[in-house]
């Protein structure tokens, strides 16, 4: 899409935020990495460009760069953090190694205000996430924001703004009105991003590249899968054929809510493939979590891969690929230091001879969740919580059996009903039970126990970046602990994970 901003990603976590938050304000947004060639730059006509944040140094022998003449096309640039030591860098000015840096919050003094920090306070908090600082400004600068740094400079003639600090994040206080500064009043971008718009062009893309031809969809009963299936469906119709393939080692009772959900509701053509004998003859004794990610991963290919042949006529293969997946796999090496334990199985091989049809790879995911509500999906289906594509493989620490896959399905589908019946699902971003492969003694009635314990895991989070234990109630912890000892055959002890993200990551394994 032409005139909208464009962000260059130099491994900043925040990148895919500075994106969602531009396209929040109507405006489209794309991420690019750093060295993607100008030419290609200029070719979508930007209103804008943002130099992301990243975590090297503008000094370090292979620091990432990108070509000076950038600065030279009249296009309104923004660096963030590292965007603004770049632009320091390469216009001139000199870049040094701060004496101790500064990270999380920062008092922000204006000197001398310009048309990015138009209408902010004199004094307000910012998000530091740095350790060199700009020593010396490049000819025609001014400094406009300090905090214990030089936090704020521009070239107003040239319509080149940058900050030391992150408007981009909630931490930010006046962060938004900062954005909405460089896209409107300094970008003059248009409001060319509507979702109502997309969705009647992708149906209109999805008609004419498929044509007469058939579509098969891998169908999870996730949000990414089942959103890409309703769009396509409501583009071709029968033409869509879905297979969804049960695992064993999926929530209490998914594959007949997939069914009801979208078979009946939607009238999708789903083929369901009952494999959970296979699954779990290759996971039989084997403990060590990559192991175990890499055979599920793979039996997954290989169910697929035969069911796939089986449907004549098949042309193309459809995935629920989102934006944020595009960005990441488009990542050079180096930028991405980004600290992301991915979960979802591998994708399928090359050899598989279908053309793929991606109708979300321009969407971020809180953009697909808006898709899937205005094509009538109900709010619990498209706003529910992120579920690993090993499944309960990897919340089940160590080996995996039939017994410990019923014992966990059990627990977690209570932790979940009190959620909703407390009013509480949506207001965690991801929650669910781990199963530790540990033994203790127990009391129940008159007898002693020796049965498993549960870990209730509960996380808030924007971004999955980073993440906080969610503060549940201790009434509703109590609840949650009794219903499982009680109800649960195999748990006597149930305890709660107060670990923030980082140190710790959000699933276990």
């Amino acid at each position: 899409m032409q005139n909208g901003i464009i962000i260059l990603d130099f491994g900043s976590q925040y990148n895919q935020l500075i994106g969602r938050r531009i396209r929040e304000m109507g405006v489209y947004s794309e991420v690019l990495p750093f060295n993607t060639p100008l030419a290609e730059i200029l070719e979508r006509a930007p209103s804008g460009i943002i130099l992301s944040g990243g975590p090297s140094s503008v000094n370090a022998e292979h620091a990432h760069l990108v070509e000076k003449e950038l600065f030279n096309q009249k296009i309104p640039v923004l660096g963030i953090c590292y965007g603004m030591q770049l632009t320091t860098h390469l216009l001139g000015g000199k870049v040094k190694k701060g004496a101790k840096g500064e990270y999380g919050k920062a008092k922000l003094e204006i000197q001398k205000s310009n048309q990015l920090l138009a209408g902010v306070s004199r004094f307000s908090t910012v998000w530091m996430s740095h350790f060199d600082e700009v020593e010396t400004l490049p000819e025609g600068f001014a400094i406009n924001a300090m905090t214990d740094v030089i936090s704020a400079i521009s070239n107003e003639a040239k319509k080149i703004y940058c900050v030391q600090f992150h408007p981009e994040v909630s931490h930010t206080d006046e962060g938004s009105r900062m954005m909405e500064n460089f896209v409107f009043n300094v970008c003059n971008a248009p409001k060319n991003w509507k979702l109502t718009n997309y969705i009647d062009e992708t149906i209109a893309d999805i008609k004419e590249k498929v044509g007469a031809q058939k579509v098969i969809l891998g169908l999870s009963g996730g949000v990414d899968s089942s959103v890409a299936a309703v769009l396509i469906h409501k583009a071709i119709g029968d033409q869509l054929q879905c297979i969804f393939v049960d695992t064993g080692l999926l929530r209490k009772d998914e594959g007949k809510k997939v069914m009801e959900n979208y078979g009946e509701h939607f009238n999708l053509k789903i083929k369901m493939i009952n494999a959970s004998e296979r699954f779990l003859s290759k996971l039989a004794g084997v403990s060590d979590p990559e192991e175990k990610r890499k055979a599920i991963g793979n039996e997954f290919v290989a169910v697929f891969d035969e069911e796939s042949h089986k449907i004549e006529g098949a042309k193309f293969l459809a995935q629920g690929t989102i934006y944020p997946d595009v960005i990441e796999s488009q990542s050079v090496k180096g930028p991405s230091s980004v600290i992301k334990s991915h979960h979802n199985v591998g994708g399928l091989p090359e050899e598989m001879d279908f053309e793929l049809l991606e109708p979300l790879r321009e969407l971020f995911k809180d953009e697909v969740r808006k898709v899937g509500e205005e094509l009538g999906i109900p709010h619990h289906l498209v706003h529910r919580h992120p579920f690993p594509g090993p499944g309960l493989g990897i919340r089940i620490l160590g080996a995996v059996d039939e017994e410990k896959i019923r014992i966990l399905q059990e627990a977690d589908d209570i932790f979940i009903e009190e959620l909703y019946k407390n009013d509480l699902y949506d207001k965690v971003s991801q929650a669910f039970v781990v199963l530790l492969p540990v033994k203790s003694v127990g009391v129940m009635g008159d007898e002693r126990t020796y049965e498993y314990t549960a870990v209730v895991r509960s996380a808030n989070t924007t971004d999955f970046m980073t993440a906080t234990w969610s503060r549940l109630p201790y009434e509703f912890l109590d609840t949650i602990s009794n219903r499982i000892i009680n109800e649960v055959r195999g748990i006597n002890r149930v305890t709660y994970d107060i670990s923030s993200k980082p140190p710790a990551t959000i699933e276990w394994e």
